[in-house]
Formats: structure tokens, sequence, C-alpha cells
């Protein structure tokens, strides 16, 4: 009797539309519309960095604090601890991606400003992603 291989169906993943806050409005029909799929990731990621911790009552922990590095110096100090903050936060508080680069580096044009560039992979996609941001320190040293 001889065996052969079976060939059995993969399985499917199927992933639920993911909806995030901010709400974006009122559609034309009246409905609450919310951020969808990758919006809504990089809706969150914005959210996370732009929250400083003891800001939300119920999760006092929650954010990055970004903003709380204004009137900081622009050295290199600050932006390696910017970077662990961003890196540190993003992995807590979203789970659906994989952080693979963070940089914070001075911009050449404005000597208080910094530019943050997070490079990410969506898990359920398997798919890189990045996000940009300008921040002003407001000092440069």
């Amino acid at each position: 009797m001889s065996q052969s291989a079976i060939a059995l169906p993969r399985p499917t993943l199927t992933l639920p539309h993911v909806r995030s806050w901010p709400l974006e409005g009122v559609g034309a029909d009246g409905s609450v519309r919310w951020a969808r799929d990758d919006d809504s990731i990089r809706e969150s990621l914005l959210n996370i960095l732009l929250t400083r911790p003891g800001e939300r009552l119920q999760r006092p922990d929650f954010g990055a604090g970004l903003l709380n590095f204004v009137h900081e110096p622009n050295n290199e100090t600050t932006r390696h601890l910017m970077a662990g903050v961003i890196r540190k936060s993003l992995q807590l508080w979203e789970p659906r991606i994989v952080i693979e680069q963070v940089s914070v580096s001075p911009s050449p044009q404005h000597p208080a400003d910094v530019h943050l560039h997070i490079r990410y992979r969506m898990k359920h996609l398997n798919q890189s992603d990045e996000l940009g941001l300008t921040l002003s320190l407001g000092v440069s040293r």
C-alpha cells in the first residue's frame, strides 16, 4: 500500500477591520467615521508619540511624551533619548507593528528642529511603512 501526500488547503487569515480613535467626523449618511486599517495605525502612532504620560486619566502610563523634549537642547544626548522613548513607547502601546528603525536627526536648515523617522512593519500584512515628523525643540546647541 503506497502512501501519497494529501494536499490540505492552507488556512486563510481574515483580519477584522480595525477602527481607531480619533473620529474622522460624520459621514454624509450621518454615521460616525473612524480611521480604518493602515490609517488607523498611523493615527495611533501619532497619538502615542504626542500624548504625555499622565495625560490620560485611565491610562497614566500611556504615551511617549515627545512634547516634553521641547526646550531641551538639540544635541546628541537629547536625540538619543528621544529615539529610545519613541521605540519603547511604540513597542509597548502599538501591538499591531514591529519597529524596524527609529532615527532622530538634526535639521540642516533649522538648528532647533529635529527630524523623527520611524520605519515599522505591520504584522497583519508583513509590509513596511514609514512615519516622519519634524519637531521644534526651540533651543539649539
